[in-house]
């Protein structure tokens, strides 16, 4: 099923015949199983999602899609929905994220590494500020969404694999442990990287930045997903970048990567004259709310600075080229090795 293949008017088709049926036959006569993750709300009653996306599919491209033709997950009939206007609502709240982790473990490590419970001031302000994080969409939260409940549940999977915790740890997950450890390794880093989000979250700093279609796969940095967002939002600026390329060429110096050396006018001719991308070199839990300094900047390529958000930790500029040269001179000998004529290994064994 491809993006975009049911309209609107197909799905209230669909809502009429679940309705005309009944959700019993209906998911029978189509063979669907009742859903269990996500739902359409229409006028005050709910719809299996996946089953009423699979037979909209009937009413604008001729047949019914099979269960087995899509997911009911956010990545297919979920999100498909949502994007004509409907309403989605979640039976389960979502995974938790680094960042939502992060604050969790902020507030573990303060409370000595024991667990919280939900009636806690602080569980409940984290719960209140939790709410406020723009990482899920509305359809992924219900009524239940990152309450005291769950707050203080995730300080006890938290807190229960601490090397410490002699008694038998609850079933958290992978992110749980990792971020953790991140918090036992750098205390004060990890700490000021939670108090940058908090206060994104609280100035609203974080509200407009737009996301990354990419950043799950791409843009794994420690700190969390919403500082990856402020500081790529930040090399963005328009402003800033023309500045350093202003700065550069006073210098009488060539507008190249800082990494690899690639000119683009050298390339490019006019097409290329003056361009070039711009990354913030400072570590994002160090990024402060004051203006960002032309010397935070380095002019960067496209190739070198996806190579450099490719995956944490970011090498610098510098770091980046050490990688290049040192695979170049690894190419070089392994080249010197084919190319050596057979036997001249033997003219350098000393006779005995």
């Amino acid at each position: 099923m491809r993006r975009g293949a049911i309209s609107r008017d197909g799905v209230l088709k669909a809502i009429d015949e679940y309705d005309k049926l009944g959700r019993e036959r209906f998911l029978l006569q189509y063979g669907y199983r009742p859903a269990t993750g996500y739902f359409l709300l229409y006028e005050d009653r709910a719809y299996d999602s996946k089953a009423i996306a699979g037979v909209a599919h009937k009413f604008d491209q001729g047949r019914a899609l099979k269960s087995d033709e899509l997911s009911g997950g956010r990545s297919h009939a979920a999100r498909w929905l949502a994007r004509l206007g409907f309403l989605i609502r979640s039976s389960r709240s979502p995974d938790w994220t680094r960042d939502e982790i992060i604050l969790a473990c902020d507030l573990a490590m303060n409370n000595g590494w024991k667990r919280l419970e939900f009636d806690d001031a602080r569980v409940i302000q984290l719960s209140a500020l939790l709410q406020t994080m723009p990482i899920h969409p509305e359809e992924l939260r219900n009524e239940l969404f990152r309450n005291p409940n769950g707050v203080a549940r995730k300080t006890v999977d938290i807190t229960s694999r601490h090397p410490d915790y002699l008694g038998k740890p609850t079933n958290g997950n992978a992110l749980d442990v990792q971020v953790m450890h991140d918090f036992l390794a750098r205390p004060a880093e990890m700490a000021e990287v939670a108090r940058r989000i908090r206060h994104g979250l609280t100035s609203g700093e974080f509200q407009d930045l737009p996301q990354e279609a990419d950043e799950e796969d791409d843009f794994s940095a420690p700190e969390g997903r919403l500082l990856i967002r402020l500081h790529k939002s930040r090399e963005r600026d328009k402003g800033l970048r023309k500045r350093k390329i202003d700065a550069v060429m006073r210098q009488g110096l060539r507008v190249a990567c800082e990494a690899c050396g690639f000119d683009y006018e050298q390339v490019y001719g006019d097409r290329g004259r003056g361009y070039i991308e711009c990354h913030h070199v400072v570590p994002l839990h160090e990024v402060g709310e004051g203006r960002t300094k032309l010397k935070d900047l380095a002019l960067i390529c496209a190739n070198c600075h996806r190579m450099i958000h490719r995956r944490a930790p970011w090498p610098t500029p510098r770091e980046l080229l050490a990688s290049m040269e040192q695979k170049h001179a690894a190419d070089r000998r392994a080249a010197e090795v084919v190319a050596r004529p057979r036997g001249a290994a033997e003219d350098h064994v000393p006779h005995r």
